[in-house]
């Protein structure tokens, strides 16, 4: 059997690296990738993940050796990076965050009824375009439209792929509005200033060349102290006045009426639909609680105008995303909107997560022992994906103290895990806050600090 090729450096060479001569040279003592790749092929793993593990590995630890540094274990190393390209991307992971739409963790999670709906689809033929009863071919996006409609009192509706299809703004990404119209030919021009805007700045910018005008939601970021805006009916208003059409980005939307709950009226879509913009558009994986659609609504003649662009069929969303999204909607339209995970966690009352999170800490306490201090502690969770930008959630969290290895060595060790734990480091302890766990995931929190601590 092969050695277990850890490499370590001559003797002298720690010092000063550049002073190594050739025959000393610390990278002559690399194994081959031959020599790395035989033990990992006999533990049986797949030929393509371990031979891009084995040069990986090589590669970083030739780079190491160049800056004076261990190389390490490599055959240890070989293996966990052969393992982890053989993990499904992306994979099932416990958001202990308390940011209920983490876009990093593929924001909304999608309801059991849409999970299995996605399940269906994907196992077989579907009837994306066939009309069964008439067996001919049919719309699409029929079914769809019809519950759209239904939910938000729009004229007409549209889905696309993402929001991004309808109109793009930076929030983290390198998309920004003026870039996109600049490659479509289009000029934009922004009025009014960075805190304060009139009606009377729309009014002085119009001119014969003007093809809408166009609202954007805030992402990310709030506005506070003498500020002003323009609302969305006042805009409608001065657009129908002069014949031009406006456009409502508003980026993360909902069709459930969350205002008696605390959530600001302004993400309730049917209002925006109401104040009688030609096209509203919002994402489907944030505040909707479904799968990443761009969901466009807004009066008849926009929206047919979009649908018959060469760009539509481009832009249009799969089978799978229609089967998530059509179940998502259908749990509204039958008053079960409890079933949305995301709904559960913007509206769950505080002394219930709170409940749930001392029961976890007793669980958690049996598993570590004397290893970790165990707590439960007040929080505030956030909305994110760029949806409320300062509304906070108060929530409950369990802290752990880990005093032998620090709150940073326990994070990544539950981010390891078979199943990763992504919890936040605060004030050198490890907080899992309870509100944005899903009904199995605290059992399985357990399983994982049990697997941290070996």
């Amino acid at each position: 059997m092969d050695p277990d090729p850890t490499v370590k450096i001559p003797r002298g060479s720690e010092a000063n690296p550049a002073t190594v001569s050739t025959d000393g040279d610390p990278r002559r003592s690399l194994p081959s990738v031959d020599r790395l790749l035989r033990p990992l092929l006999g533990a049986g793993l797949p030929a393509w993940a371990a031979r891009g593990a084995a040069r990986e590995v090589l590669a970083e630890a030739r780079k190491a050796l160049e800056r004076g540094e261990p190389a390490g274990d490599l055959q240890g190393l070989a293996r966990e990076r052969a393992a982890a390209r053989l993990r499904i991307r992306p994979a099932r992971v416990i958001n202990a965050t308390g940011v209920v739409l983490h876009t990093n963790l593929g924001r909304a999670p999608l309801a059991p009824a849409a999970a299995a709906a996605v399940a269906a689809a994907a196992a077989g033929y579907a009837d994306v375009e066939l009309d069964l009863a008439r067996g001919e071919r049919g719309g699409r996006q029929a079914a769809l439209h019809a519950m759209l409609c239904e939910l938000s009192g729009a004229e007409d509706a549209l889905v696309v792929n993402n929001n991004a299809a309808a109109v793009l703004v930076e929030i983290g990404g390198s998309f920004r509005v003026p870039e996109i119209l600049l490659q479509a030919g289009v000029t934009l021009r922004e009025v009014g200033t960075t805190n304060r805007t009139h009606l009377r700045d729309y009014a002085g910018a119009l001119g014969e060349r003007t093809g809408a005008l166009l609202k954007v939601h805030r992402s990310n970021f709030e506005q506070r102290g003498f500020t002003s805006e323009v609302g969305l009916a006042e805009l409608v208003a001065l657009g129908r006045e002069h014949g031009i059409p406006v456009i409502d980005d508003l980026g993360s939307g909902t069709l459930v009426d969350l205002r008696a709950e605390g959530l600001p009226a302004e993400a309730y879509v049917p209002l925006r639909v109401a104040d009688g913009a030609d096209l509203v558009c919002f994402s489907g994986d944030k505040l909707l609680g479904g799968p990443q659609a761009g969901i466009v609504l807004g009066r008849a003649p926009a929206v047919d105008a979009l649908r018959h662009s060469p760009l539509a069929r481009a832009l249009r969303t799969d089978k799978l995303g229609l089967a998530a999204l059509h179940a998502t909607l259908r749990l509204l339209l039958e008053g079960r909107r409890e079933e949305l995970p995301v709904v559960r966690m913007l509206t769950e009352p505080v002394e219930k997560v709170a409940e749930r999170a001392r029961t976890l800490a007793s669980e958690l306490s049996a598993v570590a022992g004397d290893r970790l201090r165990v707590e439960v502690e007040p929080t505030r969770g956030t909305v994110g994906g760029g949806s409320l930008p300062g509304f906070e959630l108060p929530s409950a969290a369990v802290v752990l103290a880990d005093p032998q290895g620090g709150a940073s060595a326990l994070a990544a060790r539950l981010r390891r895990g078979s199943v990763p734990v992504l919890a936040r480091v605060r004030g050198d302890r490890v907080w899992l806050d309870a509100r944005t766990l899903l009904a199995d995931e605290p059992a399985q929190l357990v399983a994982a600090l049990e697997e941290a601590l070996v």
